[in-house]
C-alpha cells in the first residue's frame, strides 16, 4: 500500500523518500528504538531529504528493502505545506486568514493535526509562524497518507488533491517571508539605521493581530537584539519600547517580559554587523549567514 502511494506521488512530480515507521507500541524502526525522540518521522536514507526521488525504479528498490516504510514527500518542489499541529495553531491560522481557508488538499496527520498544501512559495522551512503552525518549504519534507504515527493513527486525506494548488494568501505569505533582511552593502549611518529598525519593529508589534502577537514580539526582540549586540541600540530602550507596544496590542505583562528577554538574548548572540570598516570609514552592516535547523515533519 505504501509503495503504491509512493509511486502515485512520484508520478505527479513529488520527490518521495522512505521514512522510519513505528511499530504497534510506538517504537521507532531505527537503531535507537524506544529511545528515539522522533519515532516514525526521520528518513531511512543516509542523506535524508536530499535523496528524495521521482524515479519509479529507485522507489521500488527502496520499498522492496523497507516494505513498511512511511512515505515522506519533499516540499518546495510541487507544494509547500502549512503544518498545523495543535488546536491553537488551527485557530491562529483561521484568524490570520479571516476564517477563509483556501480550498485545496488537506491531510489529517497521525497526531491529530493538519497539513494544508499550497503552491510553492520559494521560501524554506519556517518554525512557529504562530504557536502551533510551522511551514514546510524548500528543503523540507512531510509525511503523507498512508503513513502511520507513533500514536497508532494513520495519515488520511481530508481533501484529496484536485486540479491545482491554492496560492498562499497575502497575510500568510507575509508571515512566511518575515521581516526584510538587513542590507548587505555598507551603511553610512548605522545608528540611524538601527533607530529606524526600532521604530519599524515597534509598529509591527503594536499592530499585530490576535494569534500572531507573541510571535511578532519574539521576532522583533530577536531582530533588535542583533542591534543591541552590535552596540547600536540600548537594551533598556528596546525593552521599554517593545513592552509598551506589546501592551498596546493586548499582551499580558508576564508574557511580554519573558518573550522580550528570550528574543533579545538570542539576538545579542548574533550581532547585526561584523565590526569591519569600509573604505569610507563607515560601519558595514551585514547579515551573518544563518543555517535553518532541519526539523522532521509532524
Amino acid at each position: 500500500m505504501s509503495l503504491t502511494a509512493a509511486l502515485a506521488y512520484a508520478r505527479h512530480g513529488i520527490p518521495v523518500l522512505p521514512v522510519h515507521t513505528p511499530d504497534r507500541s510506538g517504537v521507532c524502526s531505527c537503531h535507537r528504538g524506544a529511545r528515539c525522540d522522533s519515532p516514525g518521522k526521520h528518513p531511512l536514507l543516509r542523506h535524508g531529504v536530499t535523496e528524495a526521488s521521482t524515479d519509479p525504479h529507485r522507489i521500488r528498490l527502496w520499498w522492496a528493502h523497507w516494505p513498511r516504510a512511511n512515505v515522506g514527500l519533499r516540499t518546495g518542489v510541487v507544494m509547500d505545506v502549512a503544518d498545523v499541529d495543535s488546536a491553537e495553531g488551527w485557530h491562529g491560522l483561521r484568524h490570520l486568514l479571516g476564517n477563509e481557508i483556501p480550498p485545496g488538499p488537506q491531510v489529517r496527520t497521525g497526531g491529530g493535526g493538519r497539513h494544508l498544501w499550497f503552491h510553492p512559495t520559494g521560501y524554506g522551512n519556517r518554525v512557529r509562524l504562530i504557536p502551533g503552525l510551522d511551514w514546510r518549504g524548500a528543503g523540507g519534507y512531510v509525511l503523507a497518507p498512508p503513513s502511520r504515527h507513533a500514536g497508532g493513527a494513520g495519515y488520511t486525506w481530508i481533501h484529496r488533491p484536485g486540479a491545482g494548488l491554492p496560492v498562499s494568501p497575502p497575510a500568510l505569505r507575509d508571515l512566511i517571508a518575515g521581516p526584510p533582511p538587513a542590507p548587505l552593502h555598507p551603511v553610512a549611518h548605522p545608528d540611524r539605521y538601527a533607530e529606524t529598525a526600532l521604530e519599524s519593529a515597534v509598529d509591527r508589534v503594536a499592530g499585530a493581530a490576535v494569534g500572531c502577537r507573541n510571535d511578532t514580539l519574539n521576532r522583533a526582540a530577536f531582530a533588535l537584539g542583533r542591534f543591541v549586540g552590535a552596540g547600536l541600540l540600548d537594551a533598556d530602550t528596546v525593552r521599554r519600547e517593545l513592552a509598551a507596544a506589546a501592551r498596546s496590542a493586548g499582551l499580558g505583562r508576564q508574557e511580554i517580559r519573558g518573550t522580550i528577554e528570550s528574543g533579545l538574548h538570542a539576538g545579542r548572540r548574533q550581532p547585526m554587523w561584523a565590526g569591519s570598516l569600509d573604505g569610507s570609514g563607515s560601519r558595514s552592516v551585514r547579515r551573518p549567514g544563518e543555517t535553518a535547523r532541519m526539523r522532521g515533519p509532524a
